[in-house]
């Protein structure tokens, strides 16, 4: 096996955790989210109470967001704050860059979830936050992730990368 280059080096080493500090699940399209302490995780089906309903291998079973980004988007939005459920992300987690779990598996309590790509905001956000919501989240939407490992979750889990 080939020696890693300085940036695979780079990109390899995650040694902050993360912290889940919201947990929502989406019951129906439209429909206010759901505000969880704990929730069961499975793969192929993601947080038990979603709507999700894709294939066992599609790649949003579980969306996250991160905790510092709500407060830049409510700030390019001239506001104080914005809830995370507005958002519509299932997890919000502090602490850990979540941009640099790309291409990599990681734990969450007893679950393991795979980054499988961003989470761009949709033309919802416009009408749920009004003009410019769009642009403000771009860059900031999250994350999708595949469910590795069901298990359970709960408000307080470390997040931490599989290296």
């Amino acid at each position: 096996m080939p020696e890693p280059t300085p940036m695979q080096r780079l990109l390899n080493t995650l040694p902050q955790t993360g912290r889940v500090e919201w947990i929502g699940v989406r019951p129906a399209r439209d429909q206010a989210m759901l505000i969880l302490d704990r929730v069961m995780v499975s793969p192929g089906k993601g947080l038990a109470g979603d709507r999700f309903s894709g294939r066992e291998t599609s790649k949003r079973q579980v969306t996250l967001i991160q905790h510092e980004h709500l407060s830049v988007i409510a700030s390019c939005l001239h506001r104080e704050s914005i809830g995370p459920e507005v958002f519509r992300r299932n997890l919000v987690v502090s602490g850990l860059n979540l941009l640099a779990l790309k291409d990599k598996t990681f734990r969450i309590g007893d679950v393991v979830l795979e980054y499988t790509g961003l989470c761009h905001p949709c033309s919802k956000m416009e009408k749920a936050l009004g003009p410019g919501a769009y642009n403000a989240m771009r860059g900031h939407g999250g994350i999708t992730t595949r469910v590795v490992q069901g298990g359970e979750l709960a408000l307080g889990s470390l997040v931490q990368a599989c290296l």
